[in-house]
């Protein structure tokens, strides 16, 4: 089932993109995102369901983290010891704030697998991963509707 596929499901369809873009899976929730916004679906109600699934997804790459971290990662999604290295760094350079570009491609699935593994609260987790991947779908949504 290819993205574009999704956007036949409406709020679901967005929900199962968002819920995949965020996992290590290199899939992307834009295009749901866009033709949904073009097709008279409400912002507050795509803003909601985009950011849900979005949270969810790195919710599981916490998980991920917190169960076996490095060799879930490198054998199952062929993660390489350097991505998750790279991710650690940020954390050691920056601290938890770095959840913030928890939206950002290459570098936000390991952040979200790092913060499992190195047991971030999960209150402080959900907060900041949430106001990041919300404020880029609003900046996203922002941009399609402008354009």
């Amino acid at each position: 089932m290819g993205m574009e596929s999704l956007t036949g499901y409406g709020l679901g369809g967005l929900f199962i993109a968002s819920f995949l873009a965020a996992t290590i899976l290199p899939l992307s929730s834009e295009l749901v995102l866009g033709y949904l916004l073009l097709h008279n679906y409400t912002v507050p109600g795509v803003l909601a369901v985009a950011t849900l699934g979005n949270v969810m997804g790195a919710l599981t790459n916490y998980g991920l983290g917190r169960a076996g971290g490095g060799p879930i990662l490198e054998k199952i999604f062929k993660v390489s010891p350097k991505e998750i290295e790279t991710a650690q760094h940020r954390f050691k350079t920056h601290g938890t704030i770095s959840l913030l570009l928890a939206w950002v491609p290459v570098i936000g699935d390991p952040l979200t697998v790092v913060a499992g593994m190195l047991k971030i609260r999960l209150w402080i987790f959900l907060t900041l991963v949430s106001i990041g991947k919300f404020t880029r779908y609003a900046v996203l949504s922002w941009a399609v509707l402008s354009y």
